[in-house]
């Protein structure tokens, strides 16, 4: 299939659900946004432990995919009869790290039935401080913080937009898995792990300082659990202090096992990860001077909705308008990219990729026209092997709006603009994937004068026939450019091998 999946639009006003395949526990909601009201119609909520599943060398063990993959199976069930444009599933953490998560991924889509993203730690802050933004609007300086299973989000930011945003790799399941393992609590035990949980944030105490900022919240499940125990033994009216913190790990320490931890609030599944939450908490405290925590209303899940349903109305607003455009002319700003000659060879491109395809996707256009656009971001680095700098870059930068599996794919592609083929054997068998990549690297030679007189698409035409794709130049301007002539014939070469999935022949057309 194309890079992108294709669908039909929904309208941004109907209902619309997100998927969080988190490292504790995978979320399902849905939600409807209308009249800038956010309005929760269903949410499901269970506890995987999929980031309990790494094993030393960083894969998903089988019984933790099959936790996963069960209750993906189930949250199908919830969504039959939505359209792909109304559901987003992102996953976090837990495959950023799973070495096997290409494997696992594969399965777990097959298992939900929707297009599963692995989403970067900023990205992921970004979503969660606009589900928070949405759901607890406020005009005031304010940081969010998200404790996940196995990473923890920071996020400053003021109404709707975050104006710094990180991602720690240390989560409620990691620091627990490591210092509570065997379920018992001993002062020894917390000591130990708000060191480590320091020595992560260590780095974050100026970019987000106590000046910074007027209000903190929680988004995570970890702040909401302890808010709730705090509120139903009394010790505060839900807020969470620095006091309420050391009185909760006093109360661990006493029970001394998460099996006899009996308290107000504390719900069983939140046991076995209590420590390393707590933990986590109590050193942001300490280290940031958060004098109270305030519970957050909003989390990730419902930033996926309300990000969904920006895209969805920037498209009725602007029908094949590309969501990811800011993302685009940053990076091209960033790297310092030929902005004409990226324009130009993402119009041959696209117009290639017209003339081959009966009804090309929108989707798969738009992928490949960002492709185009961004296809030289590794010239930066170095002019030679550009494009393996620049498929680096792709796959690696942060770029607000797309998850790492968008990246990842564009990054592919962007590797495949030039040189041999084996390096993208596995896109080249990814159906009509292969004739985007023929037509950028095709793009890529017609435009190599870098403005000097590129083929009008009346003096070129591409045809596929089964397996067997046609160039056919006119007979004019062939004589004109030789040498062009001369790189397109080097590139039917390279298609060539009879194990590849189409051929490619150039020929000019009499005059």
């Amino acid at each position: 299939m194309p890079l992108a999946a294709s669908f039909a639009q929904p309208p941004a006003s109907g209902p619309l659900a997100s998927i969080d395949i988190g490292s504790n526990s995978f979320r399902l909601e849905i939600g409807q946004l209308r009249d800038g009201r956010y309005r929760r119609l269903q949410y499901l909520k269970e506890t995987v432990r999929l980031g309990a599943g790494l094993d030393a060398q960083g894969l998903l063990t089988e019984e933790a995919s099959q936790r996963g993959l069960a209750c993906l199976r189930r949250f199908a069930g919830t969504l039959a009869g939505m359209r792909p444009g109304q559901v987003r599933a992102v996953a976090t953490q837990t495959l950023r790290e799973a070495r096997n998560r290409n494997a696992f991924l594969i399965r777990a889509q097959e298992a939900l039935g929707f297009p599963i993203e692995i989403i970067s730690g900023r990205e992921e802050a970004r979503l969660i401080y606009a589900g928070v933004a949405k759901l607890q609007p406020s005009h005031a300086e304010r940081l969010v913080i998200d404790i996940g299973g196995r990473s923890t989000e920071m996020i400053l930011g003021c109404g709707r937009t975050p104006s710094r945003a990180e991602s720690f790799q240390v989560g409620s399941v990691s620091l627990s898995m490591r210092y509570f393992a065997d379920g018992r609590f001993s002062a020894e035990a917390f000591r130990a792990a708000q060191i480590a949980a320091g020595a992560e944030f260590e780095e974050a105490l100026q970019p987000f300082a106590r000046s910074l900022w007027k209000e903190a919240l929680g988004s995570s499940g970890t702040a909401g659990a302890v808010s709730e125990v705090l509120q139903d033994c009394g010790v505060t009216d839900g807020r969470i202090t620095p006091e309420g913190l050391r009185w909760l790990m006093q109360r661990c320490i006493e029970a001394g096992h998460a099996d006899k931890l009996d308290l107000p609030g504390m719900k069983a599944d939140r046991k076995p990860v209590i420590g390393g939450g707590l933990a986590i908490l109590y050193t942001l405290a300490m280290h940031f001077q958060i004098d109270e925590l305030l519970p957050a209303k909003g989390a990730l899940r419902q930033g996926v909705i309300v990000d969904l349903h920006d895209r969805l109305l920037a498209h009725e607003r602007a029908p094949g308008g590309d969501a990811h455009a800011d993302s685009v002319r940053v990076l091209q700003k960033r790297f310092e990219v030929d902005t004409a000659q990226a324009s130009r060879v993402a119009d041959v491109a696209t117009e290639l990729y017209g003339q081959v395809v009966a009804e090309p996707d929108e989707q798969a256009v738009t992928a490949l026209r960002r492709a185009a656009q961004l296809h030289e971001l590794g010239r930066m680095v170095s002019h030679h092997d550009h494009h393996r700098h620049s498929a680096y870059l792709l796959a690696h930068v942060d770029a607000p709006g797309w998850s790492q599996s968008e990246q990842r794919q564009l990054a592919e592609l962007v590797l495949g603009q030039r040189g041999g083929l084996k390096k993208v054997d596995e896109l080249i068998r990814r159906g009509d994937a292969v004739l985007q990549l023929l037509s950028l690297r095709l793009a890529v030679i017609l435009c190599h004068a870098r403005g000097g007189d590129e083929p009008t698409p009346q003096s070129l035409q591409l045809q596929r026939k089964a397996d067997k794709v046609t160039l056919q130049t006119g007979a004019e301007w062939a004589s004109l450019h030789p040498r062009t002539l001369h790189l397109l014939r080097e590139e039917a070469q390279a298609w060539s091998d009879p194990t590849l999935p189409i051929s490619l022949v150039i020929g000019a057309a009499k005059r």
